[in-house]
């Protein structure tokens, strides 16, 4: 009878192990299903979500929280269940981050119904990946019935979300320069012409209005000529940030080239675009740019364009808001062009009538 007890135990102790065996190569299949998935996702959050669900398949752990520190900059996946600042109070804490740490946490939408607690290492599983200036690392709700080589299926799924998200911010920030004016951090001009041919489309498709205005700094060589071109580098990088600052949202700002800048305004009419064209005016010729110890003015002439049945090309309404912007500077510069009707009344300085009476020039 002993003898057959002792059968018996080694056949179970058999089945037990080509069943984890089985269990394992099934894994693997599904590890690699899912691998293959997340390397064809463009966006990091998406990249995420396939690792999280891979471990939470295989693992029955669910990931609390993904992040990638590259220097002093953080970058933050959560699942969207969790409470936002516990999770931001853990990756600080656990990146020994500095005052200096730029923390990023994104995540689709946080749960309404979340509770606020405290995680922290001693009741989470963490696997993490890199040196020390750049490092990832994965949170995970450990669970009691997890296999031996669960662990090594997290650190597999974590360096294949970390290489694949650091891909994809990496085209990003390529495409992003390409994109970009160094200078001035606005849309370059070739960017300019495709978001202008978009957003043409858009407005003619939906019957909407649509504006561009187009400036530049009156006598601007003579800035660069006195004060050099570091100082007219500054003068443009404080110009374009305070109109970008007092912009919508969705407008495009760009630089055209030069000292000259070009805006479209996505529903917007021509009275609107001249209201705003002239508030900006004003507010460049308030501003005074400090570089070193002298003080820079500077003003900016402004001319203004509007979509229309005859100026649904992009050249055509470039072309409008050019000869708009010719036209202010043949009239003396620091001004918008059309103008608005300017109302002279008896004893008092010439205003601008921003009323119902408001008619284009």
């Amino acid at each position: 009878m002993t003898a057959m007890n002792r059968l018996s135990q080694k056949i179970s102790a058999a089945v037990c192990l080509f069943t984890r065996l089985d269990r394992r190569d099934a894994d693997h299949e599904k590890l690699t299903r899912y691998i293959v998935a997340l390397n064809r996702e463009t966006l990091p959050l998406e990249i995420i979500k396939h690792g999280a669900a891979c471990l939470k398949e295989i693992t029955n752990q669910r990931v609390l929280a993904f992040a990638i520190r590259n220097g002093n900059r953080i970058d933050g996946w959560a699942d969207p269940k969790t409470d936002e600042k516990s999770v931001q109070e853990l990756i600080l804490n656990d990146f020994n981050a500095t005052g200096t740490t730029a923390l990023n946490l994104r995540t689709q939408s946080f749960h309404p119904d979340r509770q606020a607690c405290r995680f922290n290492l001693g009741n989470l599983v963490s696997y993490e990946t890199g040196k020390k200036k750049s490092l990832s690392k994965i949170y995970m709700i450990p669970d009691p019935r997890s296999c031996g080589y669960h662990g090594d299926i997290a650190n597999i799924v974590l360096q294949s979300c970390s290489l694949a998200v650091s891909r994809q911010m990496t085209i990003k920030h390529l495409s992003n320069t390409a994109m970009i004016d160094p200078l001035t951090g606005c849309y370059n001009r070739r960017e300019f012409a495709n978001q202008l041919k978009s957003q043409i489309a858009g407005a003619v498709r939906h019957d909407s209005d649509l504006a561009v205005f187009m400036f530049d700094l009156d006598h601007f060589k003579k800035v660069n000529d006195r004060y050099g071109h570091l100082a007219g580098d500054q003068v443009l990088k404080e110009i374009s940030l305070l109109v970008r600052q007092n912009m919508r949202q969705g407008d495009v700002f760009a630089r055209y080239g030069g000292e000259e800048f070009i805006a479209i305004l996505p529903e917007t009419d021509k009275r609107k675009a001249i209201e705003l064209a002239d508030r900006l005016r004003r507010k460049i010729r308030a501003r005074t740019v400090l570089c070193g110890s002298r003080a820079i003015k500077v003003t900016a002439s402004f001319g203004v364009a509007s979509l229309d049945h005859q100026n649904r090309e992009t050249n055509t309404i470039i072309g409008d808001a050019d000869k708009m912007l010719y036209k202010a500077k043949l009239k003396g510069r620091n001004m918008v062009m059309p103008g608005l009707m300017k109302l002279v009344r008896p004893g008092r300085e010439e205003t601008w009538d921003h009323g119902l009476r408001m008619r284009v020039m």
